[in-house]
């Protein structure tokens, strides 16, 4: 088959390889997709630069945790009416050598979901990583019907589909963003409210708008560099989610103010968030795509022999949505 992979980490250009590898044949509970479609996310770029563990100790990797294809073979286990079944697969790089980034793979049965027939497979590509922990950071704070809710950088890839979460639960949703262009982005999203978080007066206008109540959750995108932010305008007993604190990795926390409102706060990973979560993200999904109310962004194709390019561009910032990788 043909494949992207790498053995050490580095620069894209210099790291990774496009070439032939074998094909794999699925193991017990397993299922072989012939993969359509490759997603780069954030997460795969930073493992192959080394910034993250490759979570094994050596050996090469074929990148990519997120994709989307066609069941071709089953293992010992799996039932036979999966081969043919269009799927959206999700963690296929998590703690194992192969991912998503090669016309083959082989994973878990339940990594692969059922992809409707009115989702291409550019859109299915998209839906692991941003749409499953989007959808747990905001349904692990349980009924937000008439509630409100804060989600940060809402024009982001997690951010962006958390407001649409959040609308689907019946919440008032207040968004931010970092610029005028990207506050127009956030809006696409079905925000109630989309505020520039660089505003000088953010916490006066959060309260604001919700009448002084406050806000009963958050999604939250840099957790670090927004708990003051967060401390001021949660209410008691408020909570928050959170899947991101890159640019403070070491957060000093203002421990009374949260304190005294009684906050919570929920670390999501979506590698090993509980399978029953997992397991309500997917059914979820299926029917919010079978009934077309996600909105998606696919910010650009490659091929999969311009894999690289698709990693530098990912890297450089500023994309409107998905990095999808076509595999013929």
């Amino acid at each position: 088959m043909k494949a992207i992979w790498y053995e050490t980490p580095g620069v894209a250009r210099e790291v990774l390889q496009f070439g032939d590898r074998v094909k794999p044949e699925p193991g017990p509970g397993e299922v072989l997709v012939r993969i359509r479609a490759s997603a780069v996310n954030p997460s795969d770029v930073k493992k192959r630069a080394g910034a993250q563990p490759a979570g094994f100790v050596d050996g090469y990797v074929i990148p990519h945790s997120d994709g989307a294809g066609v069941i071709e073979s089953v293992g010992e286990g799996v039932s036979g009416d999966r081969v043919g079944q269009r799927v959206w697969v999700y963690q296929a790089q998590f703690a194992r050598h192969c991912g998503t980034c090669a016309q083959y793979v082989t994973l878990p049965s339940m990594l692969a979901a059922s992809l409707p027939e009115n989702t291409g497979y550019d859109i299915g590509a998209c839906l692991g990583i941003p749409v499953m922990t989007a959808h747990r950071c905001v349904f692990s704070a349980g009924d937000l019907s008439g509630k409100n809710v804060l989600v940060t950088g809402a024009s982001g890839r997690v951010g962006y589909y958390a407001v649409q979460w959040a609308k689907m639960a019946g919440a008032r949703v207040i968004a931010t963003a970092g610029s005028e262009e990207r506050c127009r982005v956030a809006a696409k999203s079905g925000a109630d409210e989309v505020l520039n978080y660089r505003n000088d007066h953010l916490v006066r206008d959060i309260l604001g708008m919700t009448d002084q109540a406050g806000i009963d959750h958050i999604v939250e995108v840099e957790f670090g560099m927004n708990v003051g932010t967060s401390a001021a305008v949660i209410k008691n007993r408020g909570t928050v989610s959170t899947y991101s604190s890159s640019l403070a990795p070491e957060p000093a926390i203002p421990f009374y103010p949260l304190m005294f409102k009684n906050v919570s706060v929920n670390m999501v990973l979506v590698y090993n968030m509980p399978d029953a979560a997992k397991e309500q993200a997917v059914e979820d999904i299926h029917t919010a795509l079978e009934q077309a109310r996600l909105c998606h962004r696919i910010a650009g194709t490659w091929s999969l022999e311009e894999t690289a390019k698709a990693h530098r561009a990912v890297e450089g910032g500023g994309m409107d949505g998905c990095a999808v990788i076509e595999i013929e």
